[in-house]
């Protein structure tokens, strides 16, 4: 028999995999380590299927064309992400417009190798003039008014999660993100980072806890999702998400202004590695936001 293939990559190897014009997917909690390492690159022209701050930084960092998203904002106080708003207005980027529903419709479908999926969501509003990709049609069947929501296939969905052995197996704390396993399904490739990394014994001492089979790569990443939250690890860092959400309101309002240049600068392009991130963010604010 054969030996088993490890599937470990560093940030920079997985990074690689993302090439110009390549539709990717961002889980949550979100891909933080290679979200950073994929601006790094200067990739372009990417459709990017993601939600909140996670995507506002591709976006502001010039790597998107087209969003795929349910929720284009970051939270409480921000309704809608500064970098997104500010490109949307200005028709810098494509925005597909869809909701929950009809987002996971369309990546079911990719995951089940269907052209599309119904779905119910959106029937007697805008959505299929804003957006030309959803069709309305008559249900067969029952005679339905329904819409069909075309196949998401991401190239590559990269998605966040607390451990993996080293052939992919991952488990997730507390269970995965709510569409994480749809970007997954749907996706040709799937890149996992993960705290830490563990025996393949670790795994199957508990297979009931195993979320992802075989993901095509494991980057091994502590801290990865920072600055957002990590279930067991850690809680969000407010204060660095508010700095963020700072400089980027000011770069939409006046353009061109240097505080959000400056931030994607000294935490995005100049580290050369996540642990170069993390040193930068340093150590004391890290250990600050332990989740008991």
């Amino acid at each position: 028999m054969s030996e088993r293939r490890e599937h470990l990559l560093d940030e920079q190897q997985a990074a690689a995999w993302v090439e110009h014009g390549m539709t990717i997917a961002l889980g949550e909690p979100a891909p933080m380590a290679m979200v950073r390492q994929i601006i790094r690159r200067k990739v372009r022209d990417l459709t990017v299927i993601s939600s909140g701050l996670a995507l506002d930084h591709l976006i502001a960092a010039g790597c998107v064309r087209k969003t795929i998203s349910y929720y284009a904002g970051g939270g409480v106080g921000v309704p809608v992400a500064p970098s997104f708003r500010r490109a949307a207005e200005r028709g810098e980027i494509v925005v597909w417009e869809c909701e929950e529903g009809i987002l996971t419709s369309g990546l079911e479908a990719a995951g089940k190798g269907l052209p599309f999926l119904p779905w119910r969501g959106g029937v007697g509003t805008s959505l299929p003039e804003v957006n030309p990709d959803l069709k309305v049609f008559t249900d067969p069947i029952a005679g339905e008014t329904l819409i069909a929501v075309p196949a998401i296939k991401p190239d590559i969905a990269f998605v966040h999660a607390a451990v993996s052995d080293a052939y992919g197996n991952v488990q997730h704390h507390g269970g995965p993100g709510w569409i994480d396993l749809f970007l997954v399904r749907a996706a040709a490739r799937t890149v996992v980072q993960v705290e830490q990394v563990v025996s393949n014994e670790a795994i199957r001492g508990n297979p009931w806890a195993t979320t992802i089979a075989a993901a095509d790569a494991v980057v091994r990443v502590p801290w990865g999702a920072h600055p957002f939250f990590s279930r067991g690890h850690y809680i969000q860092d407010v204060p660095f998400i508010n700095d963020y959400v700072a400089s980027a309101a000011a770069a939409a309002k006046h353009g061109g202004d240097p505080q959000l240049k400056n931030y994607l600068q000294h935490y995005c392009h100049e580290p050369v590695t996540h642990a170069d991130y993390l040193e930068r963010v340093g150590l004391t604010r890290l250990l600050g936001l332990r989740e008991y």
